[in-house]
């Protein structure tokens, strides 16, 4: 990433890294569940979380990479608290299974990150038939979101703390469909475009957070949810891209991010003061950002919302 990237309001840029933004600040006694920690930004996130304190509870479909992840950020941190569970978040059985199991542990949930993606795979169905860009990018996390939230509204009220939700978007959302969410039209394989069924659930990721975060303020819970985009990074997203990997490969030290840069505008939303009663937005380069207006549209995130209950059911 080139090094020369100017600081925003945050006091922070493209360049800062995941340690950088949470320099100082002691999380111990959160506890937070991180999808797709087991590679790439994930696993970084989870490591720069329980460097600092937080009790990480990675959610993972490879629970052998998992228990790799975790031995080494023991190795680092011996007296970290990481934990490793399995979720197959293109599965609403195994999301139910997962959320079931964490809900009986008995733990607090303090943060929410939803991390895991796929992105511009071929066009395949989840087991549940619905396209797998749109069923493991947002029906899952929705999902999840919504099986854990009341875990989270009682770990707010009992320990006083604000909780956080952060959903991983991208600045992919910009080349969605040009309606944005395509309703009737979400396992249409005749008209499937990979990168634009990406940017689809990229767009749901950002409109899932705003509309939650209405819901949120009409309960009086304190628990915030915002999205992000980490910025453009080489990691194994890239696996479906067939020649382009080796363009990544090759180019990508000077115009993408590195992996413990691409964690920072996650680790700065979950846990940085600076954020602390900010909902609904929409951050870049660990600073305030502005979506598309797709992005920002509350009617078209209350109709996704209705869409994805309907789904889940």
């Amino acid at each position: 990433m080139w090094p020369f990237s100017s600081k925003g309001p945050s006091g922070f840029s493209s360049s800062s890294t995941a340690e950088e933004v949470t320099h100082g600040i002691d999380a111990t006694g959160l506890t937070a569940i991180v999808t797709g920690a087991s590679s790439g930004i994930g696993a970084e996130t989870s490591r720069v979380l329980a460097m600092r304190g937080v009790h990480v509870v990675m959610a993972v479909r490879n629970l052998n990479a998992a228990k790799q992840v975790r031995e080494s950020i023991l190795k680092e941190f011996p007296s970290a608290q990481v934990d490793a569970m399995e979720l197959d978040l293109s599965s609403l059985d195994s999301v139910k299974n997962f959320a079931s199991h964490f809900n009986s542990s008995g733990l607090p949930l303090n943060i929410l990150i939803n991390n895991a993606g796929i992105m511009a795979c071929p066009f395949m169905l989840s087991k549940d038939n619905i396209e797998m860009q749109f069923a493991t990018n947002h029906l899952g996390h929705f999902l999840l979101t919504n099986l854990l939230l009341d875990t989270m509204k009682n770990t707010s009220r009992q320990t006083k703390r604000e909780g956080r939700i952060v959903n991983l978007s991208s600045e992919a959302h910009r080349f969605t469909y040009s309606e944005g969410i395509r309703f009737d039209k979400i396992n249409d394989e005749s008209s499937y475009n990979n990168w634009r069924a990406y940017g689809q659930s990229k767009l749901a990721n950002i409109l899932h957070a705003n509309e939650l975060t209405r819901r949120l303020k009409e309960d009086g819970a304190d628990i915030t949810a915002n999205s992000l985009h980490p910025g453009a990074i080489s990691t194994n997203l890239f696996r479906h891209m067939g020649v382009m990997t080796g363009l990544v490969n090759v180019f990508g030290k000077l115009v993408f991010k590195n992996i413990p840069q691409g964690a920072a505008t996650t680790c700065y939303v979950a846990l940085h003061p600076q954020v602390k009663g900010v909902s609904g937005k929409y951050f870049s380069d660990s600073n305030v950002s502005t979506p598309t207006s797709h992005g920002t549209d509350a009617v078209l995130a209350k109709k996704l919302w209705d869409l994805s209950m309907n789904l889940i059911k």
